[in-house]
């Protein structure tokens, strides 16, 4: 699949079979995740795959729309090491590319997957956190749950002009 064709069919999934996602389509998923542009190519992204049924199980009770957690083949926590410096503010931005990344690839091969915010929400940054022991200098991004699509979703044209505005507003 070429990628403006991945931009333009991609859809958040957030209904599963209950096929697994092989090793080999998880390491493309992260592969893709740490090609993603940085600021000052600092990488801030550790990546937390969630394949414990117990763990995913737990998830909707400390994020309130990710019911889907309960299918889903495993979900991926998108982190950022926070570093002292003038490019160490931007690792929100650095994850949020990462994230795309796997969204992309995920449609690429076949997968669905969706985006689940976390940051900056205080409270569920912290139950994340405690959830799968992060240090301290690290933080969540968001989650993305990932297995196969129960169902075919439809393109969606998305384009608006009336956004689009030329050298001032």
């Amino acid at each position: 699949m070429d990628i403006l064709t991945a931009i333009h069919t991609r859809r958040s999934v957030r209904r599963f079979t209950s096929d697994p996602v092989s090793e080999a389509d998880l390491e493309v998923l992260l592969r893709a995740a740490m090609q993603a542009p940085s600021a000052d190519n600092g990488q801030p992204w550790h990546f937390i795959v969630i394949n414990d049924r117990e763990i995913m199980n737990t998830i909707p009770s400390i994020h309130p729309w990710s019911e889907m957690m309960k299918e889903a083949a495993l979900g991926i926590l998108v982190c950022g090491r926070i570093v002292e410096g003038e490019m160490g503010g931007y690792w929100q931005q650095d994850c949020a590319a990462a994230t795309e990344n796997i969204l992309l690839a995920a449609h690429g091969i076949g997968l669905g997957a969706v985006w689940l915010g976390i940051a900056p929400d205080a409270r569920r940054m912290a139950d994340f956190s405690a959830l799968v022991g992060l240090p301290g200098d690290v933080q969540p991004m968001c989650l993305i749950a990932v297995g196969h699509p129960a169902r075919a979703y439809l393109p969606d044209d998305r384009y608006d002009p009336e956004k689009v505005h030329y050298n001032r507003w």
